[in-house]
């Protein structure tokens, strides 16, 4: 774990101008290194590795294609034509025989090539004269040798490193892996998460109603955190009572325990007490960035079996929750899983992007061909904006003038 002198088992911060709020990049940084070392390496099945981190790199097992295969529908052909043609075809999948000088064979796209011919005449450029029963070339000199041959090793050789450890196995790896010969892949540990979603004000179905509304961060987040790499163990609904919560923070066995609420402090908000009381260690208490200011990121106690948890606590509010989810929670998550950090994305400002006077902000944008566009509907309890977004902008303090480069975060599945 971290031993930042931030980490503190008391819990001034709240508003205390003693304890300034951290910058948000220096956030982040903290949310990966309390992170530790990646999660343990385990063998998955290629379906069950999807969303993991490779442990290990990516080697070829073979080479690719493992042997020289025709790129196109047509005939195969030895030497200067014309040719004699042979009876039957090579087909995908078969192993065809010898092919001796001056003779041609039909052959399919993606059939091994036999061993003597020199290449592949494209259907369309070749025609058997009836009067000699031969295979000529039309034009004249298209067969010339390789044409139309995939050789083999083209791709990769045997051993090769196709793709880097920390890479996540997505679809297009797990095609990758699969065309390379692998059943199996040494992937990290997904976290498990437990999400604790707090407050008496929320519904769990129909319209807001009687001065209550309707619970969005469990439905946004869930999926959110598993494009993400997290393992989401079970979701609850947590009362604003001390005592359920200080026994939730204590009993869950999850890596990763997310709060959504009771972050500042306010009447219900007894998040900070809770972790007062069970012996966790603050290593975050509130980022410089609006909306979500309030976050925070803890050591809790470790799990009967030593195993290290920690906490990300969200403010309440649905887009302050988000920048609390992208600010700390991806980044532990991605690390605890092992994923590489991904390049940060850069483009124009297609307009003028308002910002904080000291704080950086993240704003719903869309991106156009002319460069990120803010979206109307950006306050912290609002979801509107976000959903039409495709990223968040990070505005510094002061705001992006239009046509000025600005970095996107990504929008995540959830």
């Amino acid at each position: 774990m971290s031993t930042s002198p931030m980490n503190r088992t008391t819990t001034p911060g709240r508003g205390d101008p003693a304890c300034p709020a951290v910058d948000w990049e220096r956030a982040g940084e903290l949310a990966r290194e309390s992170a530790g070392p990646p999660l343990p390496a385990v063998t998955r099945g290629l379906a069950e590795a999807l969303g993991h981190a490779l442990a290990a790199p990516l080697r070829a097992l073979t080479d690719l294609p493992p042997f020289d295969t025709s790129a196109m529908d047509g005939w195969a052909v030895a030497g200067p034509g014309p040719w004699r043609p042979r009876a039957g075809g090579v087909l995908a999948g078969e192993e065809p025989g010898p092919l001796g000088a001056g003779t041609a064979v039909r052959i399919a796209t993606g059939a091994p090539v036999p061993a003597g011919a020199s290449a592949v005449l494209r259907r369309e450029h070749g025609e058997i004269e009836e009067s000699t029963g031969l295979l000529s070339e039309h034009p004249a000199g298209t067969a010339v040798p390789g044409r139309d041959i995939r050789p083999r090793g083209q791709e990769c050789r045997t051993d090769d490193v196709l793709l880097p450890a920390g890479t996540t196995v997505t679809a297009r790896v797990l095609g990758l892996a699969a065309a390379a010969g692998y059943d199996r892949l040494a992937v990290h540990r997904r976290p498990t998460v437990e999400l604790l979603v707090l407050g008496d004000e929320l519904l769990d179905s129909g319209p807001p109603r009687n001065g209550r509304v309707r619970d969005a961060l469990g439905p946004l987040l869930a999926p959110w955190l598993r494009d993400n790499g997290a393992e989401l163990g079970c979701r609850r609904r947590i009362p604003d009572d001390p005592a359920p919560l200080r026994a939730a923070l204590r009993d869950s066995t999850a890596d990763v325990v997310l709060t959504t609420g009771s972050t500042a402090a306010g009447p219900v908000d007894f998040l900070h007490d809770a972790l007062a009381a069970t012996g966790a260690r603050l290593l975050v208490d509130s980022v410089a960035v609006r909306p979500g200011h309030p976050m925070l990121l803890a050591a809790l106690p470790p799990a009967s079996d030593g195993r290290p948890r920690l906490l990300v606590g969200l403010p309440g509010n649905p887009l302050a929750a988000v920048a609390g989810t992208v600010t700390l929670a991806v980044p532990l998550l991605r690390r605890l899983g092992g994923h590489t950090d991904a390049e940060p994305l850069r483009t124009a400002a297609a307009a003028a992007l308002p910002g904080h006077p000291r704080d950086t902000r993240l704003l719903p944008v869309r991106r156009t061909d002319r460069g990120a566009r803010p979206l109307p509907f950006d306050g912290p309890a609002m979801l509107r904006g976000l959903a039409c977004a495709d990223g968040l902008a990070v505005v510094p303090p002061g705001g992006v003038d239009a046509g000025a480069t600005v970095e996107v975060l990504p929008l995540s599945a959830g």
